[in-house]
């Protein structure tokens, strides 16, 4: 992977919805060539999908969002890898990370109700063996998702000018 295909990454990441010819040009390659290294991306798993991000809010969704971080036990051999499976598993989790600090895993948790997150929880992760301690962070609202911010447009005003 060199500096056109990163670039090339970079530009998809941001709008996977422009056309390759656009691509190319922002790359100073041919669309052909764009089109190769893309493939590749794909092929060798550097791409792993397209995906829309959306407001839910906006769509009047009403779901609920939670941060689950949660402290585990690794298992010998496999550390923290088995678990993390386990809980990449549920439909109910949208991410999963592993990560430094006072706890191990970060979750993301999307319900239709705070009630069946909480029930989702105490059904299905806190009597995973690994599992020790939980903490739940109630997302109140996102302004930013995936390099997309949700903040409303409005139209610039002219501020008042005088000598």
């Amino acid at each position: 992977m060199d500096e056109k295909d990163r670039l090339i990454l970079t530009i998809i990441e941001d709008d996977c919805n422009l056309p390759v010819s656009e691509i190319a040009d922002m790359v100073d390659l041919t669309t052909d060539e764009t089109k190769a290294r893309i493939k590749t991306l794909e092929t060798s798993g550097v791409i792993t999908r397209y995906a829309a991000v959306v407001d839910w809010e906006r769509a009047g969704n009403g779901a609920v969002a939670v941060l689950l971080e949660l402290k585990v036990t690794p298992e010998p051999v496999y550390g923290y890898d088995r678990v993390a499976e386990q809980l990449a598993h549920f439909r109910e989790v949208r991410s999963v990370r592993l990560i430094s600090g006072i706890y191990d895993f970060q979750l993301l948790i999307i319900g239709n109700t705070i009630h069946d997150i909480a029930r989702f929880i105490a059904e299905h992760v806190a009597p995973i063996e690994q599992v020790n301690e939980t903490a739940t962070i109630l997302i109140m609202k996102t302004y930013k998702e995936n390099g997309q911010d949700f903040f409303e447009k409005k139209e610039g005003k002219r501020l008042p000018f005088s000598f």
